[in-house]
C-alpha cells in the first residue's frame, strides 16, 4: 500500500512505529470500512451528494490516520469530541459523541471531556456542547443528570487547584503576572488557579493525565501559541509521553487542519522531555 504526500513523509520521521503496524494486510479503504462501522455501528456507504470528497475524508481519518501511533479508540474519541468542542461544530460533534460512547467511553467521561474545555473556550461554547451531549444520551436512553463528580467547595477549590497547578507550572504564572496594577497581579492567577484547576482539574471523571492531554488538544485548535510551550511540559509532567501527544495530534488534524497542528507537533518535537519527571502516572 503505497503511502506518499508531504504530511505522511513528515509524520514517518516523527514516529517510530510504522503507520499501519496494526493491520498491514489491510487497504485504506477496507481499514476505512472496518473502523467507521465500528464506531458509528452503520454501514460506511457511498455520499449522494460529494462521493469523492467523502471518501477522501472516511479514508484520512478512519484508514490512515486512526492507525498512527498507539491511542486508543477511546483515546481517539475523547480527543476528537474535544476539538470539535472548541471549532463548536456541532452536527460532527453529535456523531463523535456517539462514536464516543461506541468505543468504549463512558456517559461521565464524555461529559468531562467536553466540560475540561470550558476554562479554555468559555461557557458560552461549552454549554452548546453540553447540549448536544444531552440530546445524544437521551437518544440512548442514558438518564440525565449524570452523576456529581466535582471535589472542591468554595473553601478548598483555590487550594486544590493550587496544589495540580503548581505541580505542572509552578509559579510561572503569578511571576508573570506580578507587573500588573493594583488588584490584577493576584486577582488574574487567583482566577486561573480556582476556575481552570480548583473547578475542573480536581473533578473525577478523568485523570489528570487524561485532562492535560485534551487540554493540549483544546489549545492547539484555538491557535493559542503562546501557551503551547508550557502546556506541553504540563502534559509530560502529568504523564504524557511524547509519542503519546504527537499521536494526538496527529488524531487531530483532520478536524483542526495542518497549520495549527503541525505547529504544536514542532514544539512537542523540541521537548526534551527527559527534563520533566512524571507526577502523575
Amino acid at each position: 500500500m503505497k503511502r506518499t504526500g508531504y504530511v505522511w513523509l513528515l509524520l514517518l520521521t516523527l514516529f517510530s512505529k510504522p503507520i499501519y503496524a496494526q493491520e498491514e494486510t489491510m487497504t485504506r479503504a477496507q481499514l476505512a470500512t472496518q473502523t467507521y462501522e465500528q464506531l458509528f455501528k452503520n454501514p460506511r456507504t457511498a455520499s449522494p451528494t460529494d462521493p469523492e470528497f467523502m471518501e477522501i475524508l472516511q479514508r484520512n481519518i478512519f484508514g490512515e490516520v486512526f492507525f498512527t501511533g498507539s491511542l486508543t479508540p477511546k483515546q481517539r474519541e475523547l480527543i476528537t469530541v474535544a476539538a470539535l468542542t472548541t471549532l463548536q461544530t456541532l452536527p460532527q460533534l453529535k456523531s463523535h459523541i456517539g462514536a464516543a460512547l461506541n468505543a468504549g467511553n463512558t456517559p461521565l467521561q464524555i461529559r468531562e471531556a467536553i466540560y475540561q474545555c470550558a476554562p479554555f473556550i468559555g461557557f458560552p461554547r461549552t454549554l452548546n456542547a453540553i447540549a448536544v451531549f444531552n440530546e445524544t444520551v437521551r437518544e440512548r436512553n442514558i438518564p440525565l443528570p449524570l452523576e456529581n463528580t466535582g471535589t472542591t467547595t468554595d473553601e478548598t477549590r483555590h487550594e486544590k487547584g493550587l496544589e495540580i497547578q503548581k505541580a505542572l507550572y509552578g509559579e510561572e504564572v503569578k511571576t508573570a503576572m506580578a507587573s500588573l496594577p493594583g488588584e490584577y497581579k493576584d486577582v488574574i492567577p487567583a482566577i486561573l488557579t480556582d476556575f481552570c484547576f480548583g473547578d475542573f482539574y480536581t473533578r473525577d471523571g478523568l485523570s489528570v493525565q487524561e485532562r492535560e492531554l485534551l487540554s493540549l488538544v483544546v489549545l492547539t485548535a484555538l491557535g493559542a501559541e503562546k501557551q503551547l510551550p508550557a502546556h506541553i511540559v504540563g502534559a509530560m509532567k502529568a504523564g504524557n509521553d511524547k509519542e503519546t501527544l504527537l499521536a494526538a495530534m496527529v488524531q487531530a488534524i483532520p478536524y483542526i487542519g495542518l497549520p495549527y497542528a503541525l505547529t504544536t507537533i514542532n514544539l512537542i518535537k523540541e521537548a526534551n522531555p527527559e527534563s520533566y519527571e512524571p507526577i502523575y502516572k
